[in-house]
């Protein structure tokens, strides 16, 4: 006969036992930061300012700009004097509109420095490698924007106060002193504040418009003749219609001469548009400019 197998002796109920060791401790998550949004856009201004202080002819345009602005507002300041009238108060001259009268030409140089900012980079294919290294081209133009801003406002800025200080010298030489009813020059003065600033966001309005051409076009030499023909043909064009209604228009409604009226510190009442809606008007045309080609350049190749 078969021996009985004993019964299996059941364990009592509880947890199982550990293996015999210490236990290892849980390892704490990796605490992982989400990328920062600001460091491409640090990348792209760096990149932008490199390349705008690496090429001599951006140094150069902006020279010229200060230079020209200065020295057309100087002379236009030099040859202009109260013994051309009957009185000195007679003459109703706009002293602080005679200084920056230099605006009306470092506008130029200005407006090929926006558009070779941009321009030049699709002449010699570098658009490429640009956006290679930032993808995102709203990032990329939105960057050259603010550097080509600060750059410009910078050179304006100074032209703009060397052509106020050399005329407050100047124009009491000419007559138009303090007691003819014409007082010095001075930033203190709001009316010539207002000049002042307002034709240095003339001037960086129109390198932007200058840029945004260039992003449309894709091509430097289009966009320079594009532009010189909106800041100089059209202006033309108001003084050539024989139409009183269509000059007043253009003068209202075209941008360099609205936004030119900046600059006017009296009779304004008698201007077509007044100096701030004028600044409107020429702002509305450079930022469309740039928001429609900076639309186009995020979709379509390089």
């Amino acid at each position: 006969m078969r021996r009985a197998r004993p019964a299996l002796r059941a364990h009592p109920a509880g947890p199982a036992p550990h293996p015999a060791g210490p236990s290892p401790r849980a390892r704490p998550a990796l605490r992982t930061q989400p990328p920062l949004r600001v460091q491409p856009a640090l990348r792209a201004l760096h990149a932008e300012w490199t390349k705008l202080r690496t090429l001599p002819s951006n140094w150069l345009l902006l020279a010229a700009t200060v230079v020209l602005t200065f020295a057309v507002g100087t002379a236009a300041v030099s040859s202009v004097s109260t013994r051309e009238c009957a009185s000195a108060a007679a003459c109703h001259e706009d002293t602080v509109k005679l200084a920056l009268t230099g605006v009306w030409l470092g506008q130029a140089t200005v407006l090929v420095l926006g558009a070779l900012s941009m321009g030049a980079e699709y002449g010699t294919g570098t658009v490429r490698t640009t956006l290679t290294a930032i993808p995102r081209r709203a990032t990329v133009l939105a960057s050259k924007a603010a550097v080509l801003a600060a750059a410009t406002g910078i050179a304006a800025g100074t032209a703009i106060l060397a052509s106020l200080v050399t005329a407050r010298w100047i124009l009491p030489i000419n007559g138009f002193t303090p007691e003819a009813g014409y007082p010095l020059l001075s930033l203190t003065d709001t009316p010539t504040l207002r000049a002042a600033l307002g034709s240095t966001l003339c001037l960086i309005l129109i390198a932007l418009l200058g840029l945004g051409l260039a992003v449309l076009l894709r091509d430097s030499a289009a966009a320079i003749t594009t532009g010189l023909g909106v800041l100089y043909v059209v202006p033309l064009l108001s003084d050539l219609l024989g139409s009183p209604t269509w000059k007043d228009r253009l003068e209202r409604w075209a941008p360099i001469p609205a936004g030119l009226a900046i600059r006017a510190t009296k009779d304004l009442a008698r201007l077509p548009i007044g100096p701030w809606p004028g600044l409107g008007v020429l702002a509305a045309y450079a930022l469309g400019v740039l928001l429609v080609g900076g639309a186009i350049f995020t979709r379509r190749d390089a």
